[in-house]
This record gives C-alpha cells, structure tokens and sequence, in this order.
C-alpha cells in the first residue's frame, strides 16, 4: 500500500505543471524548442532586412566586398506550396519553370556562392541556388544561357528565427555572354527583375523599365506540369538603394543617364489555380 500511494503522489508531482497551467487559461506557456516554429508573415510578405542588420545587396566573392540588388521577392503571402523549394507538388522551382527559368546545365554551379544577409537572425549566409533562363528547354536550355547569356538570379530564403516571412529573396539580372565573362548588360538589373515580371504575369510585350515607379501593378497567369498559378506583381520604392555605391558591375550597367539601379523591388504573390487530376485528389 505504501508503495502505491508513492507511485502515484509522484505522478501527481509530475503532473503538477499541466494541472496549473489546465486551471489557469491566462498563464502564458513558453514554447518547447522541440516544436516546429511556423511562419510569422507581416502583411507586406517579408521583413525588411534593413531593419534587422540585413541589406538588399549581396556580396559577390572577389569583389572586395561588391554585390548585386536583391531586386524580386517572392512574398511569404504565396501560397504555401509555392513557398516550398522543390519541383514537384506545384512548388518554388515548378513555378519558375513556368515562368521559363530551371536548374543550371547539367546541374553544375561554376565559381563561388555569392552571400546575403535578409536579417532574419542567420546572419550571411550562402545562395540557395541559381536558376537560368531555359531558351524554351527545360532540360537543356540553361547550357544555351550559360554560353550566349541571358536572364538568370540566385536566391535566398528569409526563415531564420528573427524573421520568418518564408519569402524568397531574388538577385535577378541579364547577363553577357560567356566570352564578356558574363559581365552584367547594360540596364541590366533593371531589365532582368522586369523580364522576370514580364513572363511570370504573361505580358504580350516586355515591360518599359522606365515606366516602372512605386506601386506600379502587373498581373497574369501561367502553367507548368499541369499547374496554373496566378501573380500578382507589385513594385515598392524605399526597401533598395537606387545608389551605385556598393554594386558589382557597376560600369557596365550603368551610364548615359541611365541609372545601373532604379531602386525599386518587385514583389510577387503567387497564387495556384489549378492543379493536375492527381494533386487535386
């Protein structure tokens, strides 16, 4: 008898916590660290690096310190598939296949990782990956870019446990051929994030990058392996810098009146309309 009255007093001890927190419902409970820390979305999609010891440049290796605009941001307002770095299922890199960007020839990455800093709490940290415009060729058509140039960006994800918007941050911009050493084209920042723009809202024509200015919309649908995804495009001022102070390539892009950056982001929120017989299910 002693033995069981023991047993459970401790199990009464053990249970103690629960029991206080069950009776009272304004105590606030901290978290395990084993729990699985969801998104924190603010109503702009994303945080602002800046205000949390981030910036909008990268840091190219070899530069001395130089680097390029994270100029498109995929909003944490996406839906959630779409926010998930993966092909199938309808997410992240199916998406851009649609819009007409897929993996690096023959999954090969030439040169050192460029850095960035989104001031979510992970510090600097490498590119995710870098995506190349496919020439209409999803298997091979980055070879094509790679040679002959084109539209390409990397990109990092905003998740660390300062900020986790889940928004995907992107260096877009049109590059050189490979025998000008992939310098930057001129206009080029500007002209890649508006490209991208252009065919992820299925614009007829590309978009006149000198029309662009603070809240400029696009909107438009496109589909890939059976998924149909609808943007909307929205442009901020404010968030990057339209300064050459600090950016790579700069002779190149800039000049004749033409700034290399316009300072303005492009935020993408993406939604899926359709999807195949089978993911549906």
């Amino acid at each position: 008898m002693a033995t069981s009255t023991t047993s459970s007093l401790f199990v009464l001890l053990l249970c103690a916590p629960a029991l206080s927190f069950a009776l009272d419902p304004h105590q606030v409970r901290t978290p395990s660290p084993l729990w699985r820390r969801g998104r924190s979305v603010p109503a702009a999609g994303f945080y602002n690096p800046h205000d949390s010891g981030g910036t909008m440049l990268t840091v190219a290796p070899n530069t001395g310190g130089l680097g390029e605009p994270l100029n498109v941001i995929v909003s944490g307002n996406s839906d959630e598939a779409v926010l998930a770095d993966v092909e199938d299922n309808g997410g992240f890199r199916n998406y851009f296949l649609a819009v007409g960007f897929a993996s690096e020839c023959l999954g090969q990455h030439a040169g050192d990782a460029q850095t960035a800093n989104l001031g979510d709490g992970h510090g600097t940290k490498n590119e995710t990956a870098e995506l190349r415009w496919d020439y209409g060729d999803p298997s091979l058509g980055t070879c094509q870019e790679t040679i002959k140039g084109g539209n390409h960006f990397r990109y990092w994800i905003q998740d660390g446990p300062n900020a986790n918007s889940g928004a995907f941050f992107l260096a877009t911009s049109y590059e050189l051929p490979i025998q000008r050493g992939h310098d930057i084209a001129f206009n080029g920042y500007n002209f890649g994030r508006d490209w991208l723009v252009g065919n992820a809202t299925a614009q007829s024509s590309l978009i006149p990058t000198g029309n662009v200015t603070n809240g400029t919309t696009y909107s438009g649908s496109i589909s890939y392996g059976g998924y149909t995804y609808h943007t909307d495009a929205l442009y901020l001022s404010g968030i990057a810098s339209n300064s050459t102070t600090g950016l790579n390539h700069a002779s190149s892009v800039g000049g004749d009146g033409v700034e290399a950056v316009d300072g303005a982001v492009a935020v993408l929120t993406i939604k899926v309309t359709a999807k195949p017989t089978a993911a549906a299910a």
